[in-house]
């Protein structure tokens, strides 16, 4: 055993703080660095929108036949009216024939214009309602695939990340921004197709009938598009305001029901409120006035429409009078005015849609190019058997470059040996544990698992060497079985049992009313903090790894399941290599070896005897502790 302290004590040790409110600790105002960002920018619109067309790309086939259909629906919609005006001209004559006495109505001649009209709609229902069905399973294939990607984004992503990141900022990736470009591919995408092809077939149509009046419809479009225009470049950047802070929103509601009890015991209610009122009023403002911009788009797109409906009609009547154009085609151009404003007013509607979409898709795709971490290297090392040997050489290691915590951390730990890591908050015991299990590269140095450095291994076979029971406990929502067989998915009910009772869990279990099958509750307050520690226990036994990782749990229990934690844990240690992060020093006194460690560097080394012969730091650390208890 040996160790090398070379640099100079730094101050700021341990893991940097979680931008937002902590688990578990009391809300100190703000909501991390992205929580009060005020004048966003406008986001990248059309580089978002690339990407998404990109993502799109596998759908193509299926999205080029819901185009298809599309365009073969309106257009079986938009000649009707063409031909419905031929019945209406039809009738006209043969009114006016019978008041002149030159001839009837010819009724046979209507009824085949209106059967091939009532055709004509049925056929174009049914192709909307292929390409809805269509475009459907396309959004939700989209949807599944987003989530899908980030879960294992998730996984791929560096602990970094989560350190710095609110976990609200991340579930409203998954599920609001999702669903919102979801919903915008199901509803909107054949809307737009459908509009566009409506305004261009529409516009030929009305070219057909008479151009005069095609013109003075068309004079409206120019006053549409720069109206259009205006909403959109107000509504921009309240949008993206407004899907930042949903983010935000989400992230203070789950930090606060995390941490309800702690918030609750300190009185921090009126502060939670205070800051929950501050991110609600800036979602509240971005959304009432992205959604009064684009509420505005219908009155005023209506209004403009109206305005060239009028004129069309004084038209009209004009060139009617002058047998320029026949009454059935006034009543088709009526028809194709009404046709053809709707889905520029659609249209106009949609791009709103898009910029929020944008907003929403711009997030989720932020979030899949995080960076993640570094790869495994393309020859992994994997050991046939573990001996557990670890060495640390020269290692520096900081949470960022510019703030070195670890420095120059040098030890050797022979296999089996029980190695204890002490010193006081902030000397870096934590971040050694990140170190080992590879959640955090070093800087500069290397750590060696018999011989190997740690970087050479697949992340999954270095994480399998490892057992760690830590301070604090994690079981999910499910059996106590199944909570210890996480361990190792594959091990049967008995292997399950058996490390239960290595772990002195297998009594508290049988006691419970279903036995191994009682399911533990999202919120885990149906078993003590004890009995979660010794489950956790059972599950490192069940995953018999080489080397263990104990960070002592025992402060926050009664001295009776101290003792049972205690001899689990011997139980456990037994001829493994063990790291031990020791808070109450007198737990450590059999120790093989104890690194004692202050501001990321190892002061002192050797066993508790020796260290407390020599009078230093760890002596004091030790006395200190003493006469607290001698004191109480």
């Amino acid at each position: 055993m040996n160790a090398q302290p070379t640099s100079a004590p730094t101050s700021g040790a341990g893991a940097p703080r979680r931008g937002g409110i902590m688990r578990g600790a009391m809300p100190m105002g703000g909501g991390g660095p992205r929580a009060m960002m005020r004048g966003e920018k406008p986001r990248d619109f059309r580089g978002t929108m690339v990407k998404l067309i990109q993502y799109l790309g596998q759908y193509r086939i299926m999205i080029l036949v819901v185009i298809m259909f599309a365009i073969a629906s309106t257009i079986f919609s938009i000649v009707g009216p063409k031909i419905l005006g031929k019945a209406t001209t039809k009738l006209f004559e043969g009114v006016m024939a019978q008041i002149a006495g030159t001839g009837t109505i010819d009724f046979g001649y209507i009824r085949n214009i209106i059967l091939l009209v009532l055709g004509l709609y049925l056929v174009s229902s049914l192709f909307a309602y292929v390409q809805g069905w269509i475009m459907s399973g396309v959004s939700m294939n989209i949807t599944y695939r987003f989530r899908k990607d980030i879960s294992q984004k998730i996984n791929r992503m560096p602990l970094r990340y989560f350190d710095g990141t609110n976990h609200g900022e991340i579930l409203s990736r998954v599920t609001n921004d999702v669903d919102t470009v979801s919903q915008t591919l199901n509803q909107s995408l054949t809307q737009i197709i459908t509009s566009v092809t409506t305004v261009i077939g529409v516009l030929v149509m009305m070219f057909t009938i008479s151009w005069q009046m095609t013109l003075v419809a068309v004079a409206i479009v120019p006053i549409s598009i720069a109206i259009i225009g205006l909403i959109v470049s107000a509504s921009q950047v309240f949008f993206k305001r407004q899907q930042d802070y949903l983010g935000h929103v989400n992230g203070h509601v789950e930090e606060m029901y995390g941490s309800h009890v702690v918030m609750k015991a300190f009185n921090g209610e009126e502060k939670s409120v205070e800051q929950f009122d501050t991110l609600n009023s800036t979602l509240y403002d971005s959304a009432w006035k992205s959604q009064f911009l684009s509420g505005l788009m219908f009155p005023i797109m209506n209004f403009v429409g109206n305005l060239g409906y009028v004129a069309i009609c004084i038209l009209g009547g004009y060139l009617a009078v002058r047998n320029m154009i026949t009454v059935g085609d006034i009543q088709a151009f009526i028809q194709y005015v009404r046709s053809f404003t709707q889905p520029i007013t659609q249209i106009a509607n949609i791009s709103n849609v898009f910029q929020q979409t944008a907003a929403s898709a711009e997030r989720v795709f932020q979030f899949l190019a995080e960076p993640e971490e570094t790869p495994d290297t393309a020859n992994v090392v994997k050991l046939e058997h573990v001996l557990g040997r670890v060495e640390f050489k020269d290692v520096h290691f900081g949470y960022s470059p510019d703030k070195i915590i670890i420095n120059d951390f040098s030890a050797t730990v022979q296999p089996g040996q029980k190695i204890a890591i002490v010193g006081p908050t902030g000397a870096g015991k934590t971040t050694m544990v990140k170190l080992l299990m590879r959640f955090y590269d070093v800087n500069s140095g290397a750590i060696l698992v018999d011989g190997h450095d740690i970087r050479d291994f697949a992340r999954d076979d270095l994480r399998c060497m490892f057992g760690m029971v830590l301070q604090d406990t994690w079981l999910y929502n499910g059996t106590l079985m199944e909570n210890i067989r996480y361990g190792r998915s594959g091990a049967s009910d008995d292997e399950v049992i058996a490390a239960a009772r290595a772990a002195h869990a297998d009594h508290f279990i049988r006691t419970q009313p279903d036995g191994y099958n009682m399911m533990v509750n999202e919120e885990t307050t149906n078993i003590s903090q004890g009995q979660m520690q010794l489950m956790t226990i059972a599950r490192a036994i069940l995953a018999n790894p080489s080397i263990l990782i104990l960070d002592e749990a025992t402060s926050s229990v009664d001295t009776h399941t101290e003792v049972l934690i205690q001899n689990a844990m011997d139980v456990l240690m037994r001829g493994r290599t063990s790291f031990v992060i020791a808070h109450r020093l007198s737990t450590i006194r059999n120790a093989d070896w104890i690194l004692v460690m202050n501001n990321g560097d190892i002061v002192e080394q050797g066993k508790h005897e020796e260290l407390l012969a020599r009078h230093g730091f760890y002596a004091e650390l030790y006395n200190s502790q003493f006469e607290q208890v001698q004191a109480n």
